[in-house]
């Protein structure tokens, strides 16, 4: 293969803001990581999308689901920077990228050519969500939880009692 030395260990990066972290998301990783020698989750901070949990919080979570998946090629690390530079510094040629929707790939194939030519060194890779976990966002799946839905169907039963028990001492809104 071009551009990698034979020998040498393939790092992948997935980052993310994970919260919370969904079934899409825990397939992407499973899969993610059998590609790689190693795969990086990182977790990073998009105060636009209005977080729920603090990074500290959600690298712990995506570490508990990550050591219940039983992956054992995986680490997971904060991140606060611009992406490609986050990735050199982990020393990956290799971004991981789920994709669930023609929107997802409008603006992901947008981020892979600008990351591309920021480092043309890191290639982008993009794995189709499964079919089953196509329709999760975690944006849906916090919006779902505020409003008293249930949301066991797209998050890990210990994701599900982490949001329940946020919503809860934040308080639900709406009319239920």
């Amino acid at each position: 293969m071009a551009g990698v030395e034979t020998g040498s260990e393939r790092i992948g990066v997935y980052p993310g803001t994970f919260d919370p972290l969904t079934l899409g998301h825990a397939d992407i990783i499973r899969r993610g990581a059998k590609l790689v020698d190693k795969l990086i989750i990182g977790v990073t901070t998009n105060m636009s999308k209005n977080p729920l949990f603090s990074p500290e919080e959600r690298m712990a979570m995506v570490e508990r689901e990550v050591a219940a998946m039983g992956i054992d090629n995986v680490a997971v690390v904060g991140f606060n920077a611009l992406l490609m530079k986050f990735a050199q510094k982990q020393g990956a040629t290799v971004i991981v990228r789920g994709l669930r929707a023609v929107a997802d790939f409008e603006y992901e194939y947008q981020m892979a050519g600008m990351n591309q030519q920021l480092n043309s060194n890191i290639e982008t890779v993009f794995l189709m969500a499964d079919v089953s976990l196509q329709p999760i966002a975690s944006k849906l799946v916090k919006e779902i939880a505020m409003f008293g839905g249930d949301i066991a169907k797209f998050v890990s039963p210990a994701v599900r009692e982490d949001v329940v028990a946020r919503i809860a001492a934040n308080g639900l809104q709406g009319d239920y």
